[in-house]
């Protein structure tokens, strides 16, 4: 007999939702379905719509949504006019209300009275906070990040406690104060293990905030244990921090060791509240991660598009074709061009004579993908093949095609790049650094021969998980090259939505450039739909399900 009871979840910080994704989408053997999004508060116009649209899709059981949903994906109606086709059924629109009741556009952070109005919300979404609940998300993070604090290096007077994003987890941490839910799951970058703020290590300040919440704030009189938190990571098994011991790195979640095809890691903090007893939180179960092949090598192949060309002191912009996208890549290799035939040339002898091998062999049968440069929907007759170990996940047979699968223009000179990187690492089974590229390949700028860039063209080497996905993968594709050299392009948005284990009927809203940083900044909801197992595990034990 399945149990009725749902654990509400509050999605704060929640980009276009993976975290909620997975603690949705998390069943168990006793209750179907036990935890329910309430609330998703994103400040980004394109992921609340996003998480709008999502929320619509899990009004429904699975397998369950209404055709008008599937209308949106393939593009026979914008997602902005789907409220107005709702109106005709009571039942469809009724849901489309509760949809936006769950999704709320808000930046918390930003005044008082939105503060306030967040928590007017939060309780209205509760309803019974007597019922155990839980909090997730992830704060913003680009000042604690390696890479942004080193930007940050470089813009004189910039000082890291001034930075609004380095205390953004203090309104994650107000929630906490006001609401005190039973668990929170907070994820975060790596690199806030070691920032630090007026030389003081900042998550061993965390650490403490969010194990007592009113402390934090100036409140220290007559704390009770319902205002109490152990935190506690995901990996070591059995681990609590009851006697103040630990090693920052143990919250640490390398997602390829748990079955997600990505080689992202990220810090990811479990917060139980004292009143729920001594209990240990289940580990995540290790699982071995499919490669970048097995997940998105059954997509339908497409080619990049032409963007421009640098001339003298200018670009000039090209005229873009099949047909002169494959001119394009033959005038680089084997054309006529002396700087075409010179790197490649180069290649010919010891080392490198292989990729010339290679290079020569998919030049010489480059061919028009059937389609060409994708859309924003292609209709497809083929699934997620049954070898990709995540079939499961990914498929919805119901959808009939592919969605956010167009490929982005790429400069003339950089598809050579492109060729040769994806073939080198066919060859040798690793992308190249900068400095293994034939000198006449080396971008026109001083860092190509500093060393500090020296992964500036990165394949995502086929028979490997992928390296992170992140949301500069708006800015240019060059560190998230497809390993298909007949294709010669960087990673579209359903590639990169795929090795974050988005399922394929999950949409991504707005412009292309948005539809990346959305995915960039997801936590993966496979990943999360684990970590939901884990809470609800301890829920369980604790008495509260």
């Amino acid at each position: 007999m399945f149990r009725t009871m749902t654990i509400p979840v509050i999605d704060i910080f929640a980009g276009p939702g993976g975290l909620g994704e997975g603690f949705s989408a998390f069943e168990s053997d006793d209750s179907p379905k036990p935890f329910h999004v309430k609330l998703s508060i994103e400040k980004d116009v394109s992921a609340f719509e996003t998480l709008k649209l999502r929320s619509f899709y899990r009004q429904f059981p699975r397998g369950e949504a209404p055709k008008i949903y599937y209308d949106v994906l393939r593009q026979r109606i914008p997602a902005a006019a789907l409220p107005g086709h709702l109106k005709g059924s009571q039942t469809l629109f009724n849901c489309w209300k509760a949809a936006e009741e769950e999704a709320l556009h808000a930046e918390l952070g930003s005044s008082e009275p939105t503060h306030e109005m967040i928590g007017r919300r939060i309780v209205q979404a509760l309803g019974d906070t007597r019922s155990p609940w839980v909090l997730i998300g992830g704060p913003p993070c680009q000042a604690y990040s390696v890479v942004g604090r080193a930007r940050n290096r470089g813009n004189r007077g910039y000082r890291i406690e001034k930075d609004q994003r380095s205390s953004l987890y203090r309104e994650y941490l107000r929630i906490i104060a006001d609401h005190w839910p039973a668990v929170f799951v907070m994820e975060n970058v790596k690199g806030m293990l070691s920032a630090t703020v007026q030389n003081a290590n900042i998550f061993d300040q965390i650490i403490e905030d969010l194990k007592s919440p009113l402390a934090a704030f100036g409140h220290e009189k007559r704390i009770k244990p319902s205002q109490r938190y152990r935190i506690v990571p995901l990996v070591r098994r059995g681990a609590s921090l009851l006697n103040d011991t630990y090693n920052p790195t143990d919250f640490i979640v390398p997602c390829e060791r748990f079955g997600i095809p990505q080689m992202r890691h990220r810090v990811i903090l479990v917060g139980i509240r004292e009143d729920l007893g001594d209990i240990g939180l289940p580990a995540l179960e290790p699982a071995n991660a499919p490669v970048v092949n097995d997940v998105i090598g059954d997509l339908p192949k497409l080619r990049s598009g032409l963007s421009r060309r640098r001339s003298s002191e200018r670009y000039v912009q090209l005229e873009d074709s099949a047909d002169l996208w494959i001119q394009a890549i033959t005038d680089r290799t084997l054309g006529k061009q002396s700087t075409g035939r010179r790197w490649l040339k180069s290649l010919s002898n010891g080392h490198g004579s292989e990729v010339n091998d290679e290079i020569r062999r998919v030049v010489g049968a480059l061919s028009a993908p059937a389609e060409d440069r994708g859309a924003e929907f292609i209709p497809y007759s083929g699934t997620p093949a049954e070898s990709n170990p995540l079939h499961w996940w990914y498929c919805d047979p119901r959808l009939g095609g592919v969605c956010n699968h167009m490929t982005r223009g790429h400069m003339e000179s950089d598809l050579a790049r492109y060729l040769f990187a994806t073939c080198y690492a066919r060859v040798y089974g690793t992308s190249p650094k900068l400095h293994e590229f034939p000198a006449d390949l080396l971008p026109a700028h001083h860092n190509a021969s500093s060393g500090d860039f020296n992964d500036r063209f990165r394949v995502q080497v086929g028979e490997q998980p992928s390296t992170t996905i992140v949301s500069h993968i708006s800015k240019d594709g060059h560190y998230f090259i497809h390993p298909d050299p007949e294709q010669c392009r960087s990673l579209t948005v359903r590639e990169a939505a795929r090795l974050q284990t988005f399922p394929d009927n999950y949409y991504f809203c707005g412009p292309r450039t948005a539809q990346y940083v959305q995915v960039g900044n997801a936590v993966p909801p496979l990943l999360a739909r684990q970590i939901a197992g884990c809470v609800w595990a301890l829920l369980k034990e604790a008495g509260k399900v």
